[in-house]
């Protein structure tokens, strides 16, 4: 049977999530990220300004998620697990929350090697990943929102964690300054047969992630089915973006050269312990108007854990069933 080529395009825990459920199934798909690099909070952010490296923490991720071995303790030692014994560092970065062992290493080698590109293959080597990740771009770059009340917000940490008035929604985004989109990025995304977009915050990972110069261009050129992972959540305190599941597919298809061929929603209905695992995390259900949703495009199953949040083997199972739609 010939694999079929899968790309990701998101950033940070959405992208990894797909990924964890694709690998599940590497006799069917050979995948790749094409992972947003727009990451301005916290250490992320001020290594940024300190160092002058690409933003690593949600290339890592992808990097990692992709590992033969558990994501989940891969996850712990290279991303969630803070040293507070790093003194000078943590105090020269003077970050809400230190760094990554992940963050640190590709900071570290990407200086010493010269190049970020080689850093995470180096990262990908050690996790022995099944897949490679790619940067959207290799210049510095922000995302920057105009709300519906013509307001400018710049930089993801001020559209991901809002200040202003949450009433106020998102109305459109833009790179600041125009970037171009690796040329390897370009060339996965053009030789796929699907194109998988999140789940994640829609404006801050995934359509970041695809306002490089040429990336609208790329999938265009492609034959791939483009699909997009929604879940069923959004962050409640999060960037201001859609909150019902047809301002989700609309507002990603106004960035997109063509429509949407699946859209993948999680339907499951919570039980109490799933519903406190949403409240202590912050996540509100989307609305699911599925009455304003082409019903041919949409697929509905439970993908979520039996403790809350996405599942990657239930998904993966999903991307199976799927896999023969990409001709």
């Amino acid at each position: 049977m010939n694999k079929k080529k899968v790309v990701v395009m998101g950033g940070g825990n959405g992208s990894a999530v797909s990924l964890s459920a694709l690998k599940q199934h590497t006799d069917m798909f050979d995948i790749s990220a094409v992972t947003s690099m727009v990451d301005s909070g916290y250490s992320t952010g001020a290594m940024r300004k300190k160092f002058g490296i690409l933003p690593p923490g949600d290339i890592m991720r992808a990097s990692v998620s992709m590992s033969k071995y558990d994501y989940a303790i891969l996850k712990s030692i290279f991303y969630k697990n803070r040293p507070t014994s790093l003194e000078k560092i943590n105090k020269d970065l003077n970050a809400e929350r230190g760094p990554s062992l992940g963050n640190l290493f590709l900071l570290l080698v990407s200086q010493y090697e010269g190049d970020f590109v080689t850093a995470l293959r180096a990262l990908e080597e050690i996790v022995e990943s099944v897949g490679h990740s790619y940067p959207s771009t290799l210049e510095q770059s922000n995302i920057v929102v105009e709300l519906e009340n013509g307001d400018i917000i710049k930089t993801e940490h001020k559209i991901d964690e809002p200040d202003y008035d949450r009433s106020l929604k998102i109305k459109r985004a833009w790179l600041d300054p125009e970037v171009p989109a690796y040329k390897d990025a370009l060339r996965e995304i053009r030789e796929a047969d699907a194109i998988l977009f999140g789940p994640g915050d829609l404006y801050t990972s995934i359509i970041s992630a695809m306002l490089p110069t040429g990336i609208k261009e790329a999938i265009d050129e492609s034959k791939a089915k483009l699909v997009y992972v929604v879940g069923n959540a959004y962050h409640t305190e999060g960037e201001t973006g859609p909150e019902k599941l047809s301002e989700f597919v609309n507002q990603l298809e106004s960035y997109l050269p063509r429509p949407l061929d699946v859209v993948v929603y999680n339907n499951t209905e919570l039980n109490n312990l799933q519903v406190e695992t949403y409240k202590k995390r912050g996540w509100s259900l989307i609305d699911c108007d599925m009455e304003n949703i082409n019903q041919d495009r949409l697929v509905c199953g439970n993908y979520e854990r039996s403790s809350g949040g996405l599942c990657p083997e239930k998904l993966g199972m999903i991307f199976k069933s799927l896999s023969s739609q990409c001709k």
